[in-house]
């Protein structure tokens, strides 16, 4: 599987201030891929740069084959969709106006307006103004605006901040569905459920640097402290480590019918992010 993504010690300052320090990055095609880390800490910065918003400091970026200054070119942006803080809908026109503005803008065909609005749940909406919608029903729009034109490569920046749970795990059924169709995702948040949830490799971002870059699986095992937790009916927590000679000891507990439950410590994302870091991810 080819890279989508190549990303060699690149740098990105604005005056005295390092927003990206000298990071190097490759990311499959097929891949969803969460750049993780609190607000501040370079995730938005990033994308201006994939995207030919920003320009780099220092270091190379490789996107589709292309290289930044390829990024302004209308091949280049027809492979590519967009969704973050500067996604605007036009609130007086009505949610199909919207999408057939940027269906014509991308050379869309017009039937797929209907595709896209029945894939987000919004298909009886379509003749609403958007300025009636709820905060979640604009942010599922500006998903399908951004997705209007099929893109290869689909860029997030926060794309479920602040919406309420069942817009969350509709924007999450979406962006499988994209994905088990071929597209690669780069997202970036600071919620860790999202990313253990969708992605399938994540990095930690913290003051421009990345400091672990891995599944959730394997982050999640590797700081874990390998212990068992068995929890009886009578209240007691029984810690056994996670090795051959403790299976004879959690059987012995099953048989008598004592064990509630049983779990591992296997930390969150966000757990891990503050052993590393030290700080929150908020």
């Amino acid at each position: 599987m080819s890279n989508c993504i190549e990303i060699t010690a690149l740098q990105k300052t604005f005056g005295t201030k390092t927003a990206i320090a000298d990071i190097s990055l490759q990311i499959k095609e097929g891949e969803i891929f969460g750049l993780l880390g609190p607000s501040g800490a370079g995730k938005t910065t990033m994308i201006k740069m994939l995207t030919g918003e920003l320009n780099k400091t220092a270091g190379d970026i490789r996107v589709l084959g292309s290289t930044p200054d390829k990024f302004h070119q209308t091949s280049f942006k027809s492979q590519i969709g967009l969704l973050s803080d500067n996604s605007v809908l036009y609130e007086r026109l009505t949610v199909y106006d919207n999408l057939k503005l940027f269906a014509k803008l991308y050379n869309a065909p017009l039937n797929r307006i209907d595709e896209m609005l029945e894939m987000i749940d919004m298909l009886d909406a379509k003749k609403k103004v958007v300025s009636k919608l709820s905060k979640g029903m604009k942010q599922r729009i500006l998903l399908a605006k951004a997705l209007i034109h099929r893109p290869k490569l689909i860029f997030l920046d926060e794309p479920t901040s602040a919406l309420d749970p069942g817009n969350v795990a509709q924007i999450h059924r979406v962006l499988q569905k994209l994905n088990e169709a071929g597209s690669t995702i780069f997202i970036n948040t600071h919620n860790m459920e999202e990313a253990t949830t969708l992605c399938d490799r994540v990095a930690f971002l913290h003051e421009g640097e990345i400091k672990e870059c891995d599944t959730p699986e394997n982050l999640r095992y590797q700081y874990s402290s390998h212990m068992f937790y068995v929890e009886t009916f009578d209240g007691e927590i029984i810690q056994l480590p996670n090795e051959s000679e403790s299976a004879d000891k959690i059987a012995s507990l099953i048989k008598t019918g004592t064990v509630k439950a049983i779990q591992t410590d296997n930390p969150t994302l966000g757990d891990i992010f503050i052993k590393i870091t030290g700080k929150e991810l908020v």
